[in-house]
């Protein structure tokens, strides 16, 4: 039987060519999600890979973490600091809600990314996973603007499995999920749920017996799927019958 990762890396291959791209362009954020994604890039494309450390008022562990995965590998790597755009962007704007700064440093990595692609003759590889799709914790044309989704089909819990299978260091298999929005910020808190329970509900919900689910998880879990549903769809188009 062929591995999870042959798969999926076989999976890039195919994408990168039929796209007519030379290679691969990730955003790294020192989480599970991109380790797991640029190890499986690496593993289908060798060095036609470009990993990308964009750091906006983040907690500088996030870069060391990145690192261990990219040198581990030995991958192309570039930082591109956003912190001064970042604040020249904020100072010329009114007062924004804290999620509407926070989803401004992820469509700055987006366009950082994009940018680095077009140059290259590179894909932008997603790091997102089902779980977070499903229940749309990702931003839209942030996080979620993006060519390909390797880790699209898999849950939360079978991301850090896959983790395990390709020895990704404990250290970021072990660190707690923060998308780094703000000081602080933890996505099981954000959630409301831990990933655990998230996608067992997830996974009941799609069988359509969530028996052994609390009701409430499933209130909750539903209505998170149902109010990011237009973060999945494309844009909506008026057509002159």
């Amino acid at each position: 039987m062929i591995a999870l990762e042959d798969k999926i890396s076989k999976w890039i291959a195919q994408n990168v060519h039929d796209a007519g791209a030379k290679g691969a362009v990730v955003g790294l954020s020192g989480g599970i999600d991109s380790a797991v994604t640029v190890t499986l890039c690496e593993k289908a494309l060798g060095a036609n890979v470009l990993g990308v450390n964009m750091p906006c008022e983040s907690d500088p562990n996030e870069k060391e973490d990145a690192m261990l995965i990219t040198t581990k590998l030995g991958v192309m790597t570039l930082t591109v600091r956003l912190d001064e755009t970042y604040q020249a962007l904020i100072a010329g704007l009114s007062d924004g809600t804290r999620m509407a700064t926070a989803n401004l440093k992820a469509r700055l990595r987006m366009a950082i990314l994009y940018f680095l692609a077009n140059t290259l003759s590179y894909l932008v590889v997603g790091t997102g996973n089902k779980t977070e799709l499903m229940v749309g914790y990702f931003t839209k044309y942030g996080d979620g603007g993006v060519d390909i989704l390797p880790l699209g089909g898999l849950y939360k819990t079978q991301v850090w499995e896959l983790a395990r299978a390709l020895k990704i260091p404990d250290k970021i298999i072990n660190t707690t999920p923060s998308a780094g929005l703000w000081p602080g910020q933890r996505d099981e808190e954000e959630l409301g749920i831990s990933y655990a329970e998230l996608d067992c509900t997830l996974q009941a919900v799609n069988a359509r017996c969530p028996r052994s689910i609390p009701q409430e998880n499933i209130r909750r879990v539903w209505q998170m799927v149902e109010s990011s549903a237009h973060k999945r769809r494309p844009a909506p188009v008026f057509e002159i019958c």
